[in-house]
């Protein structure tokens, strides 16, 4: 037990105790604390009260402490396009403002930018220094833009939106395509065929879409769709062509390769089931669901330009 005598007992010099022992010999000391570390301490919280002063901190009612700390950026006007420089209170709003102000204002960056500009399309593929500008600019402008319907790596979503790195364009691969589509969007469209053919012959025509690229075997189902595909009462081969490989400036998939953006075949395990899938696109058509918007006046040319390349090399380009 604590004996409260016990601290009477020391000799002078020794280390002063709390005072209480424990099983007779057993001993609390009462050392100071370290002065370093009393310094430290106190460092902190001096340091505590000059970060609430110079930086936002406390609610104070309905806002807050807005602190004393400012932030400088240059911004150009957009009606004069002359570049005025501004100070801002610090937040993590103006911190990015400022931090893309300095990107963009970078003597490195605004030179490359510039070459990219001037140069033609193939000129920028072929330069490597160029295309390393591009993939660095072009993939936080993917990333910012594009990632949220495309995917991060442009993998798409299959029934939504395509995938842009196979190498099926339904407006074209090459990258002037790919940067008038981005200047000018893009809206899918496909008649409805549900009023238009019989049952049966819906799926005649959805076996015979199947066996274009090798997922159902010809048969006599297949050879009547056929004559409607391309024939006057389907009239498919208007879009599709008659070599069923698509048509890009009317935006029509090609049918002869296993690549499928909107039907999701590939996960069909019976013919049934993607003879089903086929015929509800031909059945409803499509319409207003593959609508991409139209970035000009959205980004500026030269992003658009950068846009057009990185995506073309995302491993799907023509």
């Amino acid at each position: 037990m604590s004996d409260p005598t016990q601290n009477a007992q020391q000799k002078p010099g020794e280390v002063q105790t709390t005072g209480h022992a424990w099983d007779g010999d057993l001993q609390e000391y009462n050392n100071p604390l370290p002065r370093w570390w009393l310094w430290c301490f106190y460092g902190t919280m001096v340091f505590g009260v000059l970060y609430w002063i110079y930086f936002p901190s406390w609610p104070v009612g309905g806002s807050w402490l807005k602190g004393v700390g400012t932030v400088d950026y240059t911004i150009t006007d957009k009606k004069t396009h002359q570049a005025k420089e501004q100070e801002y209170r610090w937040n993590t709003r103006s911190l990015l403002l400022s931090d893309l102000n300095e990107a963009a204002n970078n003597e490195k960056r605004k030179t490359m930018l510039a070459q990219v500009r001037a140069a033609s399309f193939d000129q920028i593929v072929k330069d490597p220094k160029m295309m390393e500008f591009v993939r660095s600019v072009g993939k936080g402008l993917f990333g910012d833009n594009c990632a949220a319907c495309h995917g991060s790596g442009g993998q798409g979503v299959v029934g939504m939106y395509p995938n842009l790195t196979d190498n099926d364009w339904l407006w074209g691969g090459a990258t002037g395509q790919i940067h008038e589509t981005l200047v000018q969007g893009r809206k899918g469209f496909m008649p409805a065929f549900g009023a238009v053919l019989k049952p049966e012959q819906l799926d005649d025509v959805a076996e015979y879409v199947l066996t274009l690229s090798n997922e159902a075997k010809p048969s006599e189902a297949s050879a009547r769709g056929k004559e409607i595909f391309h024939g006057p009462v389907g009239g498919c081969y208007y879009c599709h062509g008659a070599d069923a490989k698509g048509v890009p400036s009317q935006g029509a998939a090609n049918l002869t390769d296993k690549i499928w953006a909107i039907a999701d075949v590939p996960t069909q395990k019976t013919l049934q089931d993607k003879k089903a899938v086929v015929k509800t696109f031909v059945t409803k058509g499509v319409n207003n669901t593959r609508i991409m918007p139209a970035w000009k006046g959205r980004l500026n040319d030269d992003d658009i330009k950068l846009l057009a390349v990185y995506v073309h090399q995302l491993g799907g380009a023509q």
